[in-house]
């Protein structure tokens, strides 16, 4: 990833962040968007390409702990510790207040965001994600059973043996690509992602990391008891082909922002779970709208 730089920030004992930007102009407010469970900022390839989108905002797009480029030597961390990074990565790039986006389990990420920096966080775009544990309800509610499918592969990678072969296999990369980009999608753009996921995780430590980024998805913490504290607004983008987390969850879960002055759930039909990607006109769309209303 040629764009990707890192920068150094202090937390879990030194952390070198990864991130992607065309540039900070002071003058117009900025947006930290945050991918999704083992892809990469490349998932945001299209957003950086928008001039429209561009010449509105700032784009950041920050890789989590455990994904893309960034790298820790803790090998043991949670979504807050990503999203305490990414506040730190606002500071060391002068961003005083942001917007933040982010897909799937970048929407829970957004949320400890803007409940660590509630005076930084100027609005939340969630997208395709749920802001629940892996729970028994998000199930009947038809969201995928992350703890089935992770299960085999978290016991695969867990072992003390040195693997400096290793990479994933085919079989996982195509269930990501499969439920994030659609079984019919494109076929450069299965053989990229197959690469990608290949190129970023391979090795010992790459199996090491992709072994605790599914064990931060499996085991996560639910966020509903703490929906009472979001204070700023937030736009849910949501796809309707989306079969990962479904949209009746989407709906259930957009009520609980009682605090927020703004909360509501945008439906995107045909939009598949990584929505930014498979619908980056409709997304742009929404963006430039919720930026320009809520930018202080």
């Amino acid at each position: 990833m040629p764009n990707t730089k890192t920068l150094h920030v202090p937390h879990l004992g030194g952390i070198a962040a990864a991130y992607q930007t065309p540039g900070i102009d002071p003058s117009k407010p900025t947006l930290i968007m945050i991918n999704s469970f083992t892809t990469s900022s490349e998932l945001y390839k299209d957003q950086f390409t928008n001039k429209e989108l561009n010449d509105t905002m700032n784009l950041v797009a920050i890789e989590l702990l455990g994904h893309g480029q960034t790298r820790t030597e803790n090998e043991n961390w949670t979504y807050w510790d990503t999203a305490y990074m990414n506040i730190q990565v606002m500071d060391a790039l002068g961003i005083d207040k942001a917007f933040v986006l982010g897909t799937s389990q970048g929407g829970w990420v957004t949320v400890r965001m803007a409940l660590l920096a509630p005076k930084r966080i100027l609005g939340i775009i969630p997208l395709g994600t749920s802001l629940d544990f892996e729970s028994e309800r998000t199930r009947k509610l038809c969201c995928w059973d992350a703890p089935t499918l992770l299960m085999q592969s978290i016991q695969d990678w867990t072992i003390d043996d040195y693997t400096p072969d290793f990479y994933p296999s085919d079989e996982y990369s195509n269930l990501v690509i499969d439920t994030g980009f659609g079984k019919d999608c494109p076929k450069e753009v299965r053989e990229y992602w197959r690469q990608e996921i290949r190129k970023n995780y391979q090795g010992d430590s790459g199996r090491r990391r992709i072994r605790m980024a599914a064990i931060n998805l499996r085991d996560r913490d639910g966020l509903h008891n703490r929906l009472w504290d979001v204070k700023c607004p937030v736009r849910w983008l949501h796809g309707t082909s989306d079969v990962v987390y479904s949209v009746a969850n989407a709906q259930h879960e957009i009520k609980l922002f009682k605090n927020s002055p703004d909360a509501r759930l945008v439906t995107i039909e045909g939009g598949q779970h990584f929505l930014s990607f498979t619908h980056p006109k409709e997304v742009a769309e929404h963006l430039i709208e919720f930026v320009k209303k809520y930018n202080q």
